[in-house]
Formats: C-alpha cells, structure tokens, sequence
C-alpha cells in the first residue's frame, strides 16, 4: 500500500513553459520531501504537457492530470485540491520560485503552533530571469487570536501573499470553494482567516515573479480578470459589472456567515465590513501597494532555490 504524503502541493499551470522547469526544480529540490505534487493541466496550447510529462517520468512524487480543454484558473486550483490526499496543502505557482527550506519551516512552525491554520515565509519580488527587486512588508495583524481583527486586517491593509501558504487541508474543505469574481482569492482567505490565525516565518523562501504574462498583467480589467478565472465570466448579459462586483462583496458577507465565530464575533466583523465599504465608496484604492519605487534588496537567489546554481553556472 502507498503511504499517503503528508502534505500535497498542487500546481494548476495553463501555457506555462517559460517559467515551469525552475518552479518545479525548486519544488521538487526542498529540504522537506513528504509530499505529493499535483499538477493539472488546463489544456495548454504549448510545451507545458511535454515539460510535466518529462518530470513525472523522473519523480514519482509527481502527478500529472490534464484537461482536455481550459476551464479557467478558479476551477483548476480547485482541482487540485481536491485530488489532494495529505493532511496539509499547498498551492504552488509555475512562474514563482521557492527557497529550499520553505516546506520545512512553514511545516515546522504549523507543528509548534496547533491553533494556527496557514504558515507562509517572507517574500520577495523577481523579474523575469530571477533578480531580486524588491522585498515585501507583511503589516497584515493575521497572526492575531481574535478573528475579527484578523478579517479586518485583510479588509484595509495590503501585502502578503497567503495564499500560496501551507494550510491545514481539513480547513480548507470547511470554506467554500474558489470562486471567479471580482478579487475572489481576497474573499477566500479572509474567510480562512475567521477559522484560525495565520503565521508568518520570518525568513525570504518565497520569490514572486513579476513578468509581463502573470496573470494581473496580462489581463488588466475585471472583465478579462474574471475570465480568465472562468471563461464564462466574458459574457457581459450572464455576468455583468455589477454582479461581478456584487458577487465580491457577497463573499465577504458569506465568508462571516459561514464560519465558527461567537454572535459577538460575528457582527464586529460586520461592522468591519460595513466600514470597509464606506471607505470604498470614498474612493480608497484597494489594489496591492507594489507600484511604489521598489528597495533594491541586493539579494541573490542562487544559493537560496534549488536548481538556480545549476541553472546559472
């Protein structure tokens, strides 16, 4: 009988070639190796399937799953998940990279800390072929006890990229599934942080590629934001800008309904929500707070992800 991993990793990948090898070759280098990693294919059109083939071949903690044609990016993160068999899980990025000990200490620290629910390390921005640009604060009050100053945190304050954190799989089976409006991934993980506090490791492990194809870029407005998501989000009658945008809202409010909170809880963050709004509504900029001159860090990535040395020597 096949021992089941501890922790799952999933990588959901669509025309990934550029960037794909040096992920999966910092992946599948880590000093922590209990792990399964699922990839799934949304029908790339390029050499994706040949690089994951080629990879599966050699590693077995490798499984490859390709749709026969693209269902958006919301659906296949989902997938991922559930086609993962471990206790903890992680979603990994094909453009991103990862310093060696990143799944040890995240792992580590989740094991010393039971009441927490998701462990990320310190991060930093690359460009296109892996320099450092700029580090990334994390002011976000995650790691709090008390859940409503956690939403709150993630209502008004930006930074952090908790989503590609290692979480507990049990608690991510408890919130509702990724879904393809307006900043759904926002909603997802100030739901998941109404279930547990976050922990932050303080060391760079992971390296956030910024290029011109990453998603953000590529599609600059909502509509090709939420398409790309799920292509059937392009259909302005079936989904238009309001519901786009008031299925967003309807997340947070859902995300309070649905989780374990107190009554009292439970309406402090409604009214953290409810001010939350009032402060959209004057016109505050909600987007990530990266445009701002980068600090140079100086950092040099070779000796901290695996396969880099090779890559660049």
């Amino acid at each position: 009988m096949t021992q089941i991993p501890r922790l799952s990793i999933g990588l959901p990948v669509y025309n990934g070639e550029e960037y794909l090898s040096e992920s999966l070759d910092a992946l599948l280098g880590q000093s922590y190796e209990d792990f399964e990693l699922i990839i799934s294919d949304n029908a790339s059109t390029d050499g994706t399937e040949e690089i994951c083939r080629d990879y599966e071949r050699r590693d077995a903690r490798i499984r490859y799953l390709r749709l026969p044609k693209n269902v958006g990016a919301s659906p296949n993160h989902n997938r991922v998940l559930d086609e993962a068999r471990g206790e903890l899980f992680k979603w990994a990025s094909h453009d991103d990279l990862y310093g060696r000990d990143l799944l040890k200490l995240c792992i580590e620290a989740l094991d010393e800390r039971p009441e927490t629910i998701v462990a990320h390390s310190w991060q930093a921005i690359i460009d296109d072929h892996g320099a450092v640009t700029h580090k990334l604060d994390y002011p976000l009050a995650t790691d709090s006890p008390h859940a409503p100053t956690r939403f709150r945190s993630l209502l008004f304050e930006t930074g952090g990229d908790d989503f590609y954190g290692v979480m507990r799989t049990n608690v991510l089976r408890r919130v509702k599934p990724l879904d393809s409006y307006h900043h759904a991934d926002r909603t997802y993980v100030a739901e998941l942080s109404l279930h547990g506090p976050f922990h932050q490791v303080p060391e760079v492990q992971y390296f956030r590629r910024d290029h011109p194809g990453r998603a953000e870029r590529a599609n600059p407005s909502i509509r090709k934001r939420c398409s790309n998501l799920d292509p059937r989000r392009a259909d302005p009658v079936r989904n238009p800008m309001p519901r786009l945008i008031g299925e967003y809202i309807g997340g947070f409010v859902g995300g309070i309904r649905r989780a374990p909170l107190s009554s009292a809880d439970r309406r402090e963050c409604y009214r953290h929500l409810a001010s939350w709004l009032a402060d959209r509504s004057r016109g505050r900029n909600e987007d990530r707070a990266e445009d701002a001159e980068p600090e140079i860090d100086g950092m040099n990535i070779d000796a901290v992800v695996p396969g880099r040395q090779r890559r660049t020597s």
